[in-house]
């Protein structure tokens, strides 16, 4: 049998696993085989709305994109190996992390979505801060339910289910109201894999004393926290009419726990062990570093996450990442049209990346600041993306490009400083996203931004889907391993790395850089309070 005749038998038995992504621009679908091989792959783009101060996206456009997602992904496996999925041995979703969403006890939504972008509730994250001892950044799901509490907000009575992104699809699929314990502790602490018992009850007395409060106690508005591997339900009838409307699809298809983009970004590398670590590059960047203890002390940058099996993470989040580069790249292809040499997107970014090499290696003066929403890890509210150089700065388009780069790692770097100096270490870095789909470029520099040599496997580009996929095929294949185990056993045993160490010339000029962009972070901060 040929390995196209292999593909096809294994999509029509079923001896495949599908994963789902909803992230900040895109939503991802990927099918795999057996062997943890990508079959196809479907997607669909979409963005967030600004509405009344407010990021979010409707939940029509949620599912409008997941369809379009699962019917790409359909086509793709018909056009590659001539038979259309009915079944699959598992699936999984996954989903940007934290925000906010609401539901009733007949399950209608009360408020818009709110996004992790918003950054609205400082007053909350301030006092929960106190209260728990450890950091709430502005973005968690408790963050938000207490900003609400504390704005006397009217729908918070009526609240009567919580849930994140991830657990918002898996529970329309499923009817099942749980949640990967990765995604759940960006909702609230977790302690031994559950959510942290004493915090529960600390937030209820808090809440307790407000005028407008939940009418019941915190766990039972929250979804039950799931291990990767646990069984988490099963597509319904009304949750395949609701992937795949043609009714190609079939119920039943087991589903495994629904992960946060960090948990998929983490499985996608295989950086779930201790001292291992990755960046995740998209509209936002992170870095999420597994821990081997606890961290001295509270710090703002630093979010207290998990893996999928629930070891301790040190996550630190940006809420900016290439989505200023890109708007540059777009621009940069107009202008290209413009003198009638019009090029495909993907060829003026890549020419954009390349570039970006040739520059100084301090960036030649400039700074880029790519705050298109606000940055807590610097205190800056709202976002200003602006370019500013000095009369001496030395401007071309090299040092434009490098310094564009720069500026996506700029605050991810000041966070990882933190880590550093608590004497957190690291052996291994990977990253993985749409950025390092060109070689060498970005990920030359981050290495850089870093000082540590950085990893990209060959499924760099694919991300979070190909990553959700392997917690589905995890679900139905692991039972007897650990999850690290079955990913460096089973997942990455023969994968591909292409690893760069940090050039020293390119450490030293980001450094000089990185002192200049941290000094001139006043500049964003009087931009908010003068262009309205």
């Amino acid at each position: 049998m040929s390995p196209q005749e292999q593909s096809a038998a294994a999509i029509r038995e079923g001896r495949t696993a599908i994963g789902i992504e909803l992230g900040s621009t895109r939503i991802k679908a990927c099918l795999i085989d057996e062997d943890h091989q990508v079959l196809a792959t479907g997607g669909s783009e979409w963005e967030n709305s600004y509405l009344d101060k407010v990021w979010t996206y409707s939940l029509d456009e949620v599912w409008s994109g997941v369809q379009a997602a699962c019917a790409a992904l359909l086509g793709d496996a018909e056009e590659r190996h001539g038979v259309r999925p009915t079944t699959a041995g598992a699936l999984g979703v996954s989903a940007m992390m934290h925000g906010y969403l609401a539901f009733d006890a007949a399950g209608d939504q009360l408020v818009p979505f709110r996004t992790w972008r918003n950054t609205s509730t400082g007053a909350a994250a301030e006092q929960l801060t106190e209260l728990f001892g450890q950091n709430i950044p502005l973005r968690w799901s408790i963050a938000h339910l207490y900003q609400a509490v504390l704005d006397g907000e009217a729908h918070v009575p009526q609240v009567d289910f919580l849930t994140t992104l991830a657990g918002y699809v898996h529970w329309r699929l499923t009817g099942e109201k749980v949640l990967g314990v990765g995604d759940a502790s960006g909702m609230f602490p977790i302690q031994d894999g559950a959510y942290h018992a004493d915090m529960l009850a600390d937030f209820d007395t808090l809440a307790a004393q407000a005028a407008t409060r939940p009418t019941r106690p915190l766990a039972e508005l929250l979804p039950r926290v799931l291990d990767a591997g646990a069984e988490a339900g099963s597509l319904t009838a009304e949750g395949a009419a609701a992937l795949d409307p043609t009714g190609t699809l079939q119920p039943g298809i087991p589903l495994c726990p629904p992960e946060g983009d960090a948990g998929t970004g983490m499985v996608a590398t295989n950086s779930v062990a201790p001292r291992t670590g990755n960046v995740s590059a998209g509209t936002s960047i992170f870095a999420m570093v597994v821990l081997e203890g606890p961290l001295k002390r509270v710090h703002h940058e630093i979010d207290l996450v998990t893996t999928p099996a629930g070891d301790p993470v040190a996550m630190v989040h940006c809420n900016n990442g290439a989505s200023e580069l890109g708007a540059w790249a777009e621009l940069l292809g107009q202008f290209a049209a413009a003198l009638g040499s019009p090029a495909e997107p993907g060829e003026v970014y890549a020419a954009l990346l390349g570039a970006a090499l040739e520059g100084d290696a301090d960036g030649g003066g400039l700074l880029a600041y790519n705050y298109l929403a606000g940055e807590p890890i610097t205190g800056v509210n709202e976002g200003r993306p602006m370019v500013v150089r000095t009369p001496g700065s030395r401007l071309s388009l090299a040092n434009f490009a490098r310094t564009q780069v720069y500026g996506i790692f700029g605050t991810l770097s000041l966070g990882m400083r933190v880590l550093d100096a608590e004497g957190v270490r690291l052996e291994a870095m990977f990253a993985h996203g749409g950025l390092f789909r060109t070689a060498g470029v970005a990920q030359r520099l981050l290495a850089a931004a870093l000082g540590a040599p950085v990893a990209v496997g060959d499924t760099a580009a694919e991300g979070g889907a190909w990553g959700m996929a392997v917690l589905a095929a995890y679900r139905r294949h692991g039972e007897g391993s650990s999850l690290s185990e079955y990913l460096s056993e089973r997942v990455f045993a023969e994968a591909a790395l292409q690893v760069v160490e940090p050039d020293a010339e390119d450490v030293a000029g980001y450094s000089t850089w990185l002192e200049t962009y941290a000094a001139g972070v006043d500049i964003q901060r009087t931009a908010v309070e003068t262009l309205r």
